[in-house]
């Protein structure tokens, strides 16, 4: 299943990125990603809040 989604109120945090975007139910969800090379950071969130505390907060493993 591909996820085709159209972001809005993207902003940047350090080298995480957060973005807001509807899923297939039409439900408002929030994304962070990495976007540093090799991280592979990226997670789904409620509330735009808990996507910008995860962008705080994210350590990249790779260095």
């Amino acid at each position: 299943m591909t996820a085709n989604r159209r972001f809005r109120d993207i902003n940047r945090i350090g080298p995480v990125q957060v973005g807001t975007s509807f899923d297939g139910r039409g439900q408002q969800k929030h994304t962070a990603v990495c976007t540093a090379p090799r991280c592979g950071f990226s997670a789904d969130y409620d509330s735009r809040a808990a996507a910008e505390l995860a962008a705080r907060t994210h350590r990249c493993p790779v260095r």
